[in-house]
């Protein structure tokens, strides 16, 4: 028994490890930003890479009311997939992205290891007030569930649709569950030995 304990606990240090150096994925669902006339859709990829300091970001959008203007990532907001919070990427709007459209696709990746890469006051509000503190308050509002892609058009210069960004399973979660339920197992099975 004593065999099968260590190489389960083997196996979730490996998977743990493993986990660690691997890049983190969010996506979200488009929806509009409140009524009033309101409309569009899109869905939104995200990856950020802690060890290269960055964050892809791969979105499609269609069926806006106006014509885009700017678009950016709000964070942080009090309360997990509702409210509003300030901007925190990028400045004005990300490098790029398309102008003056009601559908389109964008792609980009961003250097969060770039102090031009955040808005002032997301910048001087993180701990430290350099980019790898406001790096590590972007990616805790992410993965807490504050952190929200907005596009705004000329219809709503305030946003017309926006989603908040949700983890992607990675595959390694499922093996370290199961490893776990294997372990739940293989102690049941002593005790009724």
């Amino acid at each position: 028994m004593k065999k099968h304990l260590s190489i389960l606990g083997l196996g979730l240090l490996l998977g743990t490890m493993l986990l660690s150096a691997t890049p983190m994925k969010f996506y979200t669902v488009f929806q509009p930003e409140g009524g009033g006339g309101r409309t569009g859709s899109g869905t939104g990829y995200f990856e950020f890479d802690p060890d290269a300091n960055t964050l892809l970001i791969d979105v499609n959008f269609s069926g806006l009311s106006g014509n885009t203007n700017v678009a950016h990532i709000h964070c942080c907001v009090s309360v997990a997939g509702s409210g509003n919070a300030g901007v925190a990427v990028t400045p004005t709007t990300l490098p790029g992205f398309p102008i003056q459209v009601s559908s389109g696709a964008y792609n980009v990746t961003l250097d969060l290891s770039s102090a031009a890469t955040y808005t002032g006051g997301f910048l001087s509000g993180s701990n430290p007030a350099d980019p790898s503190g406001a790096e590590a308050r972007l990616l805790q509002g992410i993965l807490d569930g504050k952190a929200y892609f907005n596009i705004h058009t000329n219809t709503f210069p305030g946003g017309e649709i926006r989603g908040f960004l949700a983890p992607v399973p990675e595959p390694g979660v499922f093996l370290l569950t199961g490893l776990g339920l294997l372990g739940v197992v293989a102690l049941r099975r002593r005790q009724r030995l």
